[in-house]
């Protein structure tokens, strides 16, 4: 295949290159959900076992150009080790099932996920249009390279987004070969994507993805695809394109709250009006509206009476198990991405469900945290390297030092939804305000009339306090009655 017809244009496009390529045409194409255990961290689960869905052979097509269709938004591409099959085998054991694989390529699992909503998981249109499965452009001969060393390298553009290796697999290649013909038969021509390593992200019309594979000094070739905007709408009566924010999340790696459209809760006035009235009166304010269990209880501050305020965002943590542990413990976990997440303006309150003896956070998240711009941080759990937080200046309430890591007690187990931070409810979006008193919660539906209450509040104690300096009898005056609030609102 010459370099002319591995650039050809969308019009040249077809399966038909493809099979010629791989020799024989396709009766199946398998991909797998989750192959690679940085891939796995990075979604928070790990797969007890493996898991496929089918793409047509028709998606199939050689390096060149893919249509994102009108309407659409999120292209998504996932670098991946594709496998085609040499010999048909039936329930091959381990040990036989890489003899049966011809050979080695690239492969590009693209996927337009404005679709997805129609699928339910089956992948069909999202990932099964033509086109959307790019292979090649060369073979390697499996016979000639270890399975457990074959090597894959994605670029987005120029910026290498993708590095990995089939050692790091969950499941080994011959596994996976086995696996899938436990129950169906695999034939010449068959084609397995193996599954992405961590780093699968959107590409834009436009732009470039390429995938290269290598083992034993072979190579693929590099894969180039380049997207480009469709003018074909879907009939009327088909699913039409939803790109929502969910769907970009899941495609991009980023976190859900990088595409929720957010209408500030703490505008910079009401922060700076916040910060004129004391907790004791917004305190007193809430429990006349009926809110009585909104403080914090139980931390202490790094930096006594400094104070923060700012928008919640939460983690929570489960008790630690062992094997929960290793599953969502490590790597890209709940914890690093929430972190990694923070905006300027966000406090961070973690669930630690009261358990101070072991760290929920240390030196190295505080200076993310710092570099991010939040307001501070909150933990009815432990802090480690407490006084190396302290110094890094981030204002932190929490329920002591202790030296012990995170694994100890805690699981890192979800983010942004509806925690318990020492015996207070706290939803992402609510009011954080940290100071001498502790730490108080504020509903931000109710924030604006809370604030101007305790201001009146203030402005009456402080009326208060001048008239008695004066000279006046508290009686009558201290609680007003209706002579001194007449007198009191006359000077408003």
């Amino acid at each position: 295949m010459d370099n002319a017809t591995k650039q050809s244009s969308l019009s040249d496009h077809s399966a038909a290159e493809a099979w010629q390529l791989l020799g024989a045409k396709p009766g199946k194409v398998f991909a797998m959900h989750i192959g690679y255990r940085s891939r796995a961290e990075q979604k928070g689960r790990m797969p007890e076992a493996p898991g496929y869905f089918l793409k047509p052979s028709t998606s199939l097509s050689p390096a060149g150009e893919v249509e994102l269709p009108a309407g659409a938004e999120i292209l998504g591409f996932e670098g991946e080790i594709a496998l085609v099959m040499g010999e048909t085998c039936r329930a091959v054991s381990v040990e036989q099932a890489w003899s049966k694989v011809a050979s080695v390529t690239a492969s590009n699992d693209l996927g337009v996920f404005d679709f997805r909503w129609a699928d339910k998981g089956a992948n069909v249109r999202s990932k099964g249009g033509d086109g959307f499965t790019p292979i090649g452009p060369e073979l390697i001969p499996a016979a000639e390279i270890d399975p457990e060393a074959v090597e894959i390298r994605v670029w987005h553009g120029e910026e290498l987004v993708q590095a990995d290796s089939s050692d790091t697999l969950l499941f080994s290649l011959p596994q996976i070969v086995s696996d899938l013909s436990q129950l169906i038969t695999l034939e010449a021509g068959d084609v397995i994507l193996t599954g992405t390593p961590a780093g699968a992200s959107t590409f834009a019309p436009g732009e470039t993805v390429t995938v290269e594979v290598t083992a034993n000094g072979f190579t693929s070739g590099k894969l180039m695809t380049t997207a480009v905007q469709g003018t074909h709408h879907v009939a009327e009566y088909s699913a039409q394109p939803k790109a929502t924010p969910e769907q970009w999340a899941d495609a991009s790696g980023r976190p859900l709250t990088d595409f929720v459209p957010k209408t500030p809760s703490l505008t910079p006035e009401l922060k700076q009006r916040l910060e004129g009235v004391a907790q004791a009166t917004l305190s007193s304010v809430l429990r006349k509206r009926g809110l009585n269990n909104v403080t914090i209880e139980g931390l202490v501050p790094t930096v006594p009476g400094q104070k923060m305020i700012g928008t919640a965002r939460t983690l929570r943590y489960i008790a630690n198990r062992e094997d929960l542990f290793k599953q969502h413990g490590g790597g890209y976990n709940a914890q690093k991405r929430l972190f990694d997440s923070l905006n300027e303006g966000d406090v961070l309150v973690m669930d630690a469900r009261r358990d101070a003896r072991s760290g929920t956070l240390g030196d190295i998240l505080a200076l993310r945290a710092r570099s991010l711009g939040a307001a501070g941080i909150v933990t009815d759990g432990g802090v480690r390297d407490l006084e190396e937080v302290t110094e890094i200046g981030v204002p932190t309430f929490h329920g002591g030092g202790h030296p012990a890591v995170l694994g100890r007690l805690h699981v890192p187990w979800a983010v942004d939804e509806t925690i318990s931070c020492g015996g207070a409810a706290v939803q992402p979006g609510d009011i954080i305000y940290g100071g001498p008193d502790g730490v108080l919660v504020i509903p931000p539906a109710m924030a604006e009339e809370v604030v101007a209450e305790a201001e009146t509040q203030e402005a009456a104690e402080e009326f208060i306090a001048r008239m008695v300096d004066e000279g006046h009898p508290v009686d009558g005056l201290f609680p007003m009655n209706a002579e001194w609030r007449q007198k009191f609102e006359a000077q408003q």
